[in-house]
């Protein structure tokens, strides 16, 4: 199962769904990550954050979802923030199913460092608890509209 993680800076949320889904899916679930109008960079708190827990980091770049156009087919999109969610998507092979998961921004320079890193460490406790009800119900095995239901559900917790 191939899932797209939307973001409009793809420099944080969807960062962090991309490696959490790639560890919780193991062999079934693939995941890859974007953006509408990528930042060029990842947020150096979302390596760091990633990185304390064991994740390699090293070919996680933000990209644009123009990527994405043709190939690898996806099976679903699952949108992070509310910016991405309310963007007109391009069209996707295979007319995946989709998802809106939304997810408060981290990034908040305002804040003191460590509070920027306690935001970090909620967001990314949100989207492993989102993710391990998404993988924990096996959604490969799964006919359109369960998944469906099931994006839906995860997406309104």
């Amino acid at each position: 199962m191939n899932i797209l993680v939307l973001c409009t800076g793809n420099s944080a949320r969807s960062i962090m769904a991309d490696a959490i889904f790639n560890r919780l899916g193991e062999d079934h679930i693939h995941a890859y990550s974007a953006g509408s109008t990528p930042r060029g960079i990842v947020n150096p708190l979302a390596i760091e954050l990633l990185q304390s827990l064991g994740y390699q980091t090293g070919n996680f770049q933000s990209k644009s979802w123009d990527e994405f156009t043709e190939t690898p087919e996806m099976d679903v999109v699952i949108t992070v923030c509310d910016n991405a969610a309310n963007e007109v998507c391009p069209i996707w092979p295979g007319a995946p199913l989709t998802g809106h998961w939304g997810i408060n921004d981290p990034d908040q320079p305002q804040e003191t460092p460590e509070t920027q890193r306690d935001l970090f460490r909620q967001a990314y406790k949100i989207l492993e608890n989102k993710i391990t009800m998404f993988v924990d119900k096996s959604p490969q095995n799964m006919e359109d509209h369960e998944l469906q239901a099931l994006l839906d559900q995860i997406g309104n917790t």
